[in-house]
């Protein structure tokens, strides 16, 4: 089975259309966000739009991936980044159903893209090249959008829960702290396999 999923991950096809399909879907996240960045000071843009942001450190690794490159800083933010953001959105549209009883036909495609982000960074976990340093890095460009989005209050608006935001804020700490940790755990083992 492992071999299976090796040949499909590794498939040059599959790549340029994964590889499409995330290009595309960073667009539509930077589009979703318009509103929001309309609304936001300029210095902290980079740090609003937190899930196309993810996207786009995944399309990055796949566009030099393709090549059989890599880029260790880069997958780095991807895996640490997607599977947060990925985890983070479906839980924020889980407690959205609850307080509502229902979501918009966004907020379910919202929880199947997310879902999916979580997924497949780690899917291809097993493929990047980082190192510790290459973490160290990636954790403080995440626990920095932490501040970013709960100290300064950048983070994305969800009108039905926006009265939980310490509850929210101290839910995202923990969960960047156990994407973190599995970002070392990927460096670990690449460490070792050298």
């Amino acid at each position: 089975m492992k071999g299976l999923l090796d040949y499909i991950l590794n498939q040059r096809s599959f790549l340029i259309a994964l590889f499409l399909i995330n290009l595309f879907g960073t667009i539509y996240g930077y589009i979703w966000y318009e509103s929001q960045l309309k609304l936001t000071d300029p210095i902290f843009l980079l740090f609003v739009p937190d899930s196309p942001t993810a996207s786009l450190f995944f399309t990055i690794f796949l566009g030099f991936y393709i090549f059989n490159k890599n880029v260790p800083f880069i997958e780095a933010l991807a895996l640490i980044t997607l599977f947060k953001y990925g985890i983070w959105a479906v839980v924020m549209n889980g407690l959205t159903f609850l307080e509502f009883g229902s979501l918009p036909w966004t907020g379910y495609m919202l929880v199947i893209s997310h879902a999916a982000m979580a997924v497949r960074g780690l899917l291809y976990a097993p493929y990047y090249k980082i190192r510790f340093r290459h973490v160290t890095v990636a954790t403080v460009w995440t626990l920095h959008n932490d501040v970013i989005d709960y100290v300064y209050e950048q983070m994305p608006v969800y009108p039905a829960i926006m009265e939980h935001l310490q509850e929210i804020g101290y839910f995202t700490f923990w969960l960047s702290l156990l994407s973190i940790a599995i970002g070392y755990y990927f460096a670990r083992i690449h460490r070792y396999s050298v």
